[in-house]
């Protein structure tokens, strides 16, 4: 059935005073016939959503296009139900406000938006979630029973929902079980408390929505959010739940100490970790190994192993109020013995800077900054120590009882085997000549056994750390409904990893109330699209299972994609991953970026008015271009904009569109990737710099000049740079001359 399409243009913030609004209504009655179109002086108001409203119910509209501010405001205001196809038009932020008032090129660039925006407005469908044959779950699975899972079950329980824990231990408390006593938390923060795991394990128990496996481990874990199905073994036997999301808290363990011989450990008897430390104050005394003889004097080395490229590149969070904490051990013990302590950089953040500044005070601590140059012992296995002291810029020795070495924290989620991911050779250098991504073919660990595509568990973003986009979404892994809290996740103290896991729970909460409503989770929260498989032409290709950034895409044993629309995060790396074109989304596809393109009017080469395309991410460039309007930076007005989910799923027919189109260059802007993989998607960029690779031979065998497109990668908060980005980008283009396929 034909769309009746009503198209509302507003005129407040600047609107009507640059523009012609009854050209720009001229555009949608005489170009597109819509059904209706009006004008309103604050379309935002309650009285200009009346009038859309009111066209909805009565005139039979079905497609509302607004042409006023951008969509990334406004969206409550401006939101019909999934039933209405709705397009924004961004004639504020990307047209008046970064381009001069009543001048032909800004009228022209308005009246193309509207026609790009009745264009995608023609190739979308009302949207309908996503509903599963089987019943969903809302259930938690919290895999880990220390200070973070029990926190996590606790939280969640307490929200209302059922939990499921497991813990591989035969008793819940993980590492706070092996602590003698915790660092103060609470007023006056100087003195050592007791620890309280004991407390939290009785406060868990007490729930009765809570179900509590130990001695127990995942066997593996199959479906999606609201439709995972956990396989549990415990006692030789298996058990199955039925969960909707996973929080992960199995912890860390201390870096191998082994890998430190240059600071004694191994070859001085009496060289020990923070570790040992705790185990000997739970025996009531703490003496040497070598001879049993309670210590009278003790040097504590921090960041031993952290810090350090050859061994742990980070911080390890927790080294520096540890060994203030046991320094007191030792203080408290012997009020005569003498304890020191060498820091690269003391690190004592919030509260702890009070415990801190109280061990200052005593006088038996010595606080030294500096390098250790040696580790020895003496005849009698006293540990002596070299000093390179930064502060005094001298050497200095050190002969101690003891010396206590401060490791690390490594996640857990980086031991384990090695599992392959299950490209062949012969597959992966397939994937190589079809520009796919290089993916990671190896993760370590065996804590969930997914059976994903991709793998059992989920990909490290740095150091083995199963995280995500550390600074948008934390908790968050590459495996959508599976969130990771605690040290596992990153290093981390008591009262951190008490708010990661309740941040963790909270994640996986939201997580299965919109995935039960058909709902993608972050970035795209809300979004009820997902993407729909053509399977008549598919090639079984791989490349949509390969390039899912989120492991969403399964195989059969006929390698046909077997999508999981839970998993999906609507992102559309799929659909620029695929050769045939064959997936798409009903609000999102090929076709549709491609007759937007079409739409674009393109004048032609006498008229001295080039045509650019911007192909800009919606996580971070589009909100930058957004930010040159809000501060009234000016742009090429050549340039039209098309938002796109993903840079990763910029499919290379785009750019023969643009090409055939006339249109004289096409500038592509995403996310800036790197070791941290900022990228919202985490592999878009990174797989549009790859996909562009051979688009510089193409154009050149076409007698196209490579310069015509380019990939520029940043974050939202370099918008200052977009106009020089912008306006050199034009520039080149006016060197390399007009499209010669122009007016064809």
């Amino acid at each position: 059935m034909e769309k009746k399409i009503g198209v509302y243009i507003c005129k407040g913030c600047g609107i009507g005073d640059s523009l012609d609004i009854e050209a720009l209504a001229a555009v949608a009655n005489d170009e597109f016939s819509v059904a209706v179109c009006k004008d309103h002086e604050f379309l935002c108001s309650k009285e200009g959503v009346q009038v859309i409203k009111e066209d909805l119910a009565g005139d039979g509209v079905d497609t509302v296009v607004v042409a006023a501010c951008s969509p990334r405001v406004m969206q409550d205001v401006f939101d019909f139900g999934p039933s209405v196809v709705l397009d924004r038009v961004n004639l504020r932020e990307q047209v008046v406000w970064c381009q001069p008032a009543g001048e032909e090129d800004t009228q022209m660039m308005a009246e193309d938006y509207v026609r790009m925006g009745i264009t995608k407005a023609q190739n979308m469908e009302p949207l309908e979630p996503f509903q599963p044959e089987e019943e969903m779950s809302k259930r938690v699975l919290v895999v880990g029973g220390g200070l973070a899972g029990i926190t996590a079950s606790t939280e969640a329980a307490k929200a209302g929902y059922e939990v499921v824990l497991v813990e591989k231990q035969t008793e819940l408390g993980g590492w706070m079980n092996k602590v003698f006593k915790q660092a103060p938390l609470k007023h006056p923060y100087t003195d050592l408390e007791d620890v309280d795991i004991a407390e939290r394990i009785k406060a868990l128990e007490e729930l009765e929505n809570i179900k509590v496996y130990t001695g127990a481990s995942m066997e593996k874990i199959e479906g999606a959010p609201c439709l995972y199905t956990a396989n549990i073994k415990q006692n030789g036997n298996v058990v199955s739940e039925k969960v909707g999301s996973i929080v992960v808290t199995t912890g860390a363990k201390p870096y191998d100490a082994k890998k430190l011989t240059h600071l004694g450990f191994g070859t001085c008897a009496n060289v020990v970790t923070n570790e040992t430390i705790e185990e000997l104050a739970l025996k009531g005394t703490i003496v040497r190994p070598s001879d049993g003889r309670p210590v009278k004097s003790a040097a504590f080395i921090l960041c031993a192993g952290s810090r350090d490229k050859n061994h742990l590149p980070y911080c390890s969070s927790t080294c520096c109020i540890e060994s203030l904490k046991q320094a007191k051990y030792l203080r408290l013990q012997d009020k005569d013995a003498k304890v020191y302590i060498i820091y690269k950089d003391m690190r004592t953040p919030g509260h702890y800077e009070f415990f801190y500044k109280s061990m200052q005070e005593d006088e038996g601590l010595f606080l030294t900054k500096g390098e250790v140059g040696s580790v020895s012992e003496d005849e009698n296995k006293n540990v002596v120590l070299e000093v390179n002291d930064t502060l005094l810029g001298e050497k200095i020795q050190l002969k101690v009882d003891m010396t206590v070495l401060a490791t690390g924290m490594v996640t857990r989620a980086a031991i384990g085997e090695e599992i392959d991911l299950g490209l062949d050779l012969d597959e992966e250098s397939a994937a190589a000549e079809k520009e796919e991504v290089p993916v990671d073919t190896i993760i370590k660990s065996n804590m969930l056994n997914l059976e994903y595509r991709q793998g059992p568990e989920a990909p490290p973003l740095h150091n083995g750390f199963p995280d995500s986009h550390f600074i948008c979404f934390p908790y968050e892994s590459r495996r959508t409904g599976i969130y990771y809290a605690g040290s596992v996740r990153a290093p981390l103290d008591g009262p951190s990893t008490i708010d990661d896991a309740t941040g963790a729970a909270l994640k996986a909460i939201q997580c299965m109330e919109l995935t039960s409503k058909g709902m993608a989770v972050h970035p795209r929260a809300g979004d009820m699209s997902y993407p729909d498989f053509f399977m008549d032409r598919c090639t079984q290709c791989k490349r949509c299972t390969v390039e899912c950034p989120f492991g969403a895409i399964n195989e059969d044993e006929k390698a046909n994609p077997l999508p999981n629309p839970t998993r999906c995060r609507r992102c559309g790396v799929c659909m620029g991953a695929c050769p045939e074109r064959i997936i798409s989304f009903k609000n999102y596809s090929v076709r549709m970026i491609g007759n937007i393109i079409k739409s674009i009017n393109v004048p032609d080469e006498w008229d001295e008015k080039p045509r650019f395309l911007i192909l800009a991410c919606e996580n971070d460039a589009y909100p930058a271009l957004d930010m040159v309007g809000i501060t009234r930076q000016q742009i090429s007005p050549w340039a039209r904009v098309i938002p796109m989910r993903c840079l990763g799923g910029l499919n290379l027919i785009w750019i023969a569109d643009s090409l055939s189109k006339g249109i004289d260059g096409i500038l592509l802007l995403g996310c800036r990737h790197g070791d941290n993989y900022q990228c919202h998607f985490m592999k878009g960029s990174e797989l549009a710099e790859i996909r562009l690779s051979k688009v510089a031979e193409t154009l050149n065998r076409l007698a196209l000049e490579s310069d015509r497109v380019q990939l520029i990668q940043l974050q939202i908060s370099e918008y200052p740079e977009l106009p020089r980005i912008i306006n050199e980008f034009s520039e080149k283009l006016d060197e390399v001359g007009p499209n010669p396929y122009k007016g064809f």
